[in-house]
């Protein structure tokens, strides 16, 4: 790994979503879907995916979903299991109330939360199957209320047998109500604006490749997306306690996940940073993976040498990481001066992984540094709000002046008469226009 200056190093990268023709190809597809529905659908899923289907095996049935169970491992299923607990534990911490509050005068004020209605989540297929993602989607939507979570993924993940089954046993469990062998931007395309066979849905979310990214951008406004995620990135944060072989290995469980992953250990050590490298080099030589990591490592890895902790933690403020490992001697201590971080790691023994899939918080996460203004996905991704006001006379009568001054000076009169005629009809004394 190479060691950068902090100034000249800036994780953030200017993601080029999609070349002209692929945004051209998305276009077409998804205008497509909109126009022709089931039959486009049908023939994008037999030219792209080399699947050719009828409409009505479209929808995975039930006993495709318990056929699924006895492919995969009982320790499998145990895991899933276990983890699901733990994801919904921590989630049912973040559930929202309705709440009214009434007025002295008798009127009354409030909000009103309700769950989206139906949900659509994108399981892709592609270098690697994630049932862990279905889980991080599906159980915050489901902690919500949502009552109608639909999942599309390619049908081939599995390869000649369809759907690879560690996704349909996740998608069982976490409680996916519909699940559809469909996949890239056609599906994006059926879920946001409904076919034969796909009903629409509020909302999309879920990760996939450029042609699924486009397709969420090209969609949204008519439904909601999550985001358009970038690569994943993982800052270290360490000073010269932290073990260089821990380092090394967390660094390359997110270099292995793409060869435009990001991986950066910004520490207060010039011979820990030697044993990093050195670590990472040996560690690389025997990943499964070592291709992709090592693509990942070359480009977007780099090691960090600053003077303190405390001009570590600038560094990373400025980066703004996906995930952040702090690796140092009193990790609360500083937990206070860090503000830019999707997901914070504190000790050796909180492992990336370890978030990943089992502690509980969610992971998929803001990335490129969007970690600056915006957080993981929870259940208030999957509700919506609505003010509740009820006025009473008195407090009209009582503030009717001043709604209409203000309505007034933006250029609005009929603004102001509408609270006027209540005025007038009320027989109270005619506010005073100027």
């Amino acid at each position: 790994m190479k060691i950068v200056p902090a100034a000249e190093f800036d994780l953030r990268r200017d993601v080029e979503y999609g070349s002209d023709e692929q945004v051209t190809t998305v276009k077409k597809i998804v205008g497509d879907i909109k126009a022709e529905g089931d039959a486009a659908l049908l023939r994008y899923t037999a030219t792209l995916d080399r699947t050719t289907l009828e409409a009505s095996q479209l929808r995975v049935t039930e006993d495709e979903l318990q056929a699924a169970y006895s492919r995969v491992e009982e320790s499998f299923v145990l895991a899933i299991r276990a983890a699901a607990v733990n994801i919904r534990t921590f989630h049912e911490r973040q559930k929202r109330n309705s709440w009214m509050e009434l007025q002295p005068d008798g009127g009354m004020l409030g909000q009103i939360i309700r769950p989206l209605r139906r949900v659509g989540v994108y399981v892709p297929g592609g270098k690697a199957a994630y049932p862990s993602s279905v889980l991080m989607n599906v159980i915050p939507a489901q902690v919500a209320g949502v009552p109608e979570i639909v999942m599309v993924t390619p049908p081939a993940t599995g390869g000649k047998e369809g759907i690879d089954p560690y996704i349909l046993v996740a998608a069982a469990e976490a409680g996916v109500t519909e699940i559809y062998r469909v996949g890239g931007a056609q599906a994006i395309a059926a879920l946001a604006y409904g076919t034969e066979s796909i009903a629409s849905v509020d909302k999309i979310c879920g990760p996939g490749n450029i042609y699924v990214a486009l397709a969420k951008r090209e969609v949204y406004g008519l439904v909601d997306i999550d985001s358009l995620a970038g690569p994943s990135e993982i800052v270290v944060l360490a000073d010269e306690t932290a073990d260089p072989e821990y380092i090394a290995a967390d660094l390359l469980s997110q270099a292995e996940h793409d060869e435009l992953a990001s991986a950066i250990l910004v520490c207060t050590s010039e011979k820990l940073a030697e044993y990093v490298a050195a670590e990472v080099e040996r560690q690389l030589s025997e990943l499964p993976r070592q291709q992709i990591a090592r693509a990942s490592i070359e480009n977007y890895g780099a090691i960090i040498v600053t003077d303190s902790i405390e001009a570590g933690i600038e560094v990373v403020n400025r980066l703004a990481p996906e995930h952040l490992e702090v690796m140092v001697q009193s990790p609360t201590e500083y937990l206070g001066l860090i503000e830019n971080a999707g997901a914070i790691f504190l000790g050796p023994y909180s492992s990336e992984p370890v978030g990943d899939y089992f502690a509980g918080p969610n992971h998929i996460i803001p990335t490129n540094g969007t970690a600056r203004f915006a957080s993981p996905v929870d259940v208030d991704d999957f509700i919506k709000k609505s003010s509740l006001i009820q006025y009473s006379k008195q407090s009209l009568l009582q503030n009717a002046s001043t709604i209409m001054e203000l309505a007034r000076r933006e250029g609005l009169e009929g603004h102001a008469r509408a609270i006027e005629v209540r005025v007038k009809k009320e027989g109270a004394q005619q506010p005073d226009s100027n």
